[in-house]
């Protein structure tokens, strides 16, 4: 595999310097990595008004602190504006693992078949992610639901032939089947399959307020259920190989709103 930060070289490193700069010196406090598939919360000013974050509305708590969020493939800048104050946001380029196989074609399209079974999964999924919750899960440090090898990486991706492939939307723990999930932090359970989904297999999702959820795929069984409450810690599921795996193993996606985020840059070292 071909490491994304071989490629960026010193420019990486300027662009991370460049936003630790900007951060130092943040009118809005801001905390976290302004990075690729990262998150950062922050404080609005008092009495600034409305807070936008590249011209999108973003909620602000009562006690004005907030959270954003940059996409796997966001772009090197982001705005943030309350009222008069404005902050430009240097976001700094992700490490991405990306294997190109020149020799191999991309895979085949999805059948007929698939796409119309696929349709009302995609629509349930995107119906809770429509959901907000009031949960303060948002704030906490997150933890890693399952611990053991990381088998997969956020952000990878291949490319056959020279045509980039779908890149790898959370990380991956590997775990025999049965093994303990717990909730990464505080949240509400918005979506928890009583089948298995054609490619999450077993799917569990939580939201964690502010527009930030977690999903859990490939489960054996699910112990919560839609609209529980669900503490940090708390026993959620266990590890399975259900849906589209080669064998068992967590995978855990993390949105915010529509940007894709690295799980891993929220839980730290396991």
């Amino acid at each position: 595999m071909i490491a994304r930060r071989q490629v960026l070289g010193a420019g990486a490193a300027l662009a991370i310097a460049g936003a630790a700069r900007g951060q130092g010196s943040s009118r809005f406090g801001l905390t976290g990595r302004a990075v690729q598939g990262g998150v950062m919360t922050g404080t609005a000013p008092r009495g600034a008004g409305s807070l936008t974050f590249d011209g999108t509305p973003v909620p602000v708590a009562a006690d004005g602190r907030f959270l954003i969020a940059f996409d796997r493939d966001a772009g090197p800048i982001a705005r943030l504006v309350a009222g008069s104050l404005s902050e430009i946001i240097s976001v700094a380029p992700g490490d991405w693992q990306i294997e190109r196989l020149p020799t191999l074609p991309r895979i085949s399209q999805p059948s007929a078949e698939f796409t119309r079974r696929r349709a009302p999964e995609l629509a349930r999924i995107a119906a809770a992610r429509g959901s907000d919750s009031d949960s303060g899960g948002w704030r906490q440090r997150f933890i890693w639901p399952a611990k053991g090898r990381i088998s997969g990486r956020f952000g990878s991706q291949r490319v056959y032939a020279g045509e980039p492939g779908a890149y790898h939307s959370g990380v991956d723990v590997a775990r025999p089947t049965g093994a303990p999930v717990v909730a990464p932090a505080d949240g509400v359970v918005i979506l928890a399959a009583a089948a298995p989904f054609t490619l999450e297999g077993l799917l569990l999702m939580i939201d964690h307020g502010m527009g930030l959820n977690s999903a859990f795929l490939h489960l054996s069984q699910i112990d919560v259920k839609e609209g529980q409450a669900a503490r940090q810690g708390q026993l959620i599921g266990a590890v399975g190989a259900t849906g589209r795996a080669t064998g068992p193993h967590l995978h855990w996606g993390m949105k915010w709103r529509d940007a894709r985020i690295d799980p891993a840059l929220l839980a730290g070292a396991m």
